[in-house]
């Protein structure tokens, strides 16, 4: 009879000849892979040429544009038309750029976000976690709210500013955007809040915390991605709004940012000057792009973590 301890060597040989084990790794240039990737650089490159040529656009001189090679890098950087584009160009008799129209895109985002963002995470926090009779009922009325036309609500809500005597004032269309980003807003929170372990809730209860202090001491620590999420939500809809500013507003002085863009861009007085047409596009966009890189980590965090979960 053979030997134990000379058997152990013997099976570990055999094990050795024959191979690893497992599943067999796939290979990097399959054609799944080829194929996913390849889709993706396309869209990718769909998406970024049009960036790509505003940028490379706004950083040229008006020579160099009518040579008509738009796709071409400059030969020659000028930050020329960024500087007109941002204190120099004209919207109708006012030639300060968009300036002006920055600081007013400013003075209605900052109330608009704070407020929505306020409202709206007390009313999540209550339709989740404090049900009041008719609560399901408010939160369907809520809802519904969110999907009606903006354009159908343009004319009623001319009437209500104007008899309120905030029609054309900057007020007046703050009080319109947290109107319209309540909903949405409402229901990310609800969503999240509705995901926190109800228990917590329950033992924080018994330990004597009431509905502001569950709120600011439990709930507000353990949501910053929820928030971050609705943060970028309105500051993109608000300062990419367009409609809004031009309905609500009658004074060019008070016109926010895209109004004034419209203004600079639509012009026929003088020459077509493409690379400041380009130059105050991009100061335009810069806001949300900025806040979007700043805190896209939280913002997919968020999304993840029950945003859009029903």
């Amino acid at each position: 009879m053979a030997n134990p301890g000379t058997l152990a060597p013997a099976v570990a040989a055999n094990r050795d000849m024959s191979g690893p084990r497992g599943a067999k790794p796939k290979r990097a240039f399959s054609r799944a892979n080829i194929i996913v990737y390849g889709t993706l650089i396309v869209v990718a490159i769909y998406y970024a040429l049009p960036l790509y040529v505003m940028i490379v656009t706004s950083l040229k001189g008006m020579p160099e544009i009518r040579m008509g090679n738009i796709f071409s890098p400059p030969m020659e950087i000028t930050f020329e038309p960024w500087v007109k584009a941002w204190s120099q160009a004209c919207t109708g008799i006012n030639c300060d750029g968009l300036s002006r129209g920055f600081w007013n895109s400013v003075n209605i985002l900052i109330p608009s976000v704070l407020i929505s963002i306020a409202v709206a995470s007390v009313n999540g926090y209550a339709l989740s976690m404090w049900k009041f009779k008719g609560s399901e009922l408010f939160f369907t009325i809520l809802m519904i709210g969110a999907f009606i036309p903006y354009q159908i609500m343009l004319y009623p809500i001319v009437i209500l500013l104007r008899e309120a005597g905030l029609y054309g004032s900057l007020t007046g269309l703050v009080l319109v955007h947290v109107a319209f980003g309540m909903p949405i807003n409402t229901l990310l929170f609800r969503n999240y809040f509705s995901s926190i372990p109800e228990e917590l809730f329950k033992a924080a209860r018994v330990d004597g915390a009431g509905f502001w202090a569950i709120f600011f001491r439990i709930i507000m620590p353990m949501s910053l991605p929820i928030f971050v999420v609705a943060l970028i939500i309105q500051v993109t809809g608000i300062w990419n709004d367009f409609l809004f500013g031009v309905t609500y507003i009658s004074s060019p002085d008070r016109y926010p940012m895209t109004v004034q863009l419209n203004n600079i861009v639509n012009s026929v007085q003088g020459v077509k000057e493409y690379n400041v047409n380009m130059a105050a596009t991009l100061l335009t966009g810069l806001v949300p792009l900025v806040i979007y890189f700043a805190s896209g980590k939280l913002f997919v965090r968020g999304i993840a973590a029950g945003a859009v979960k029903g």
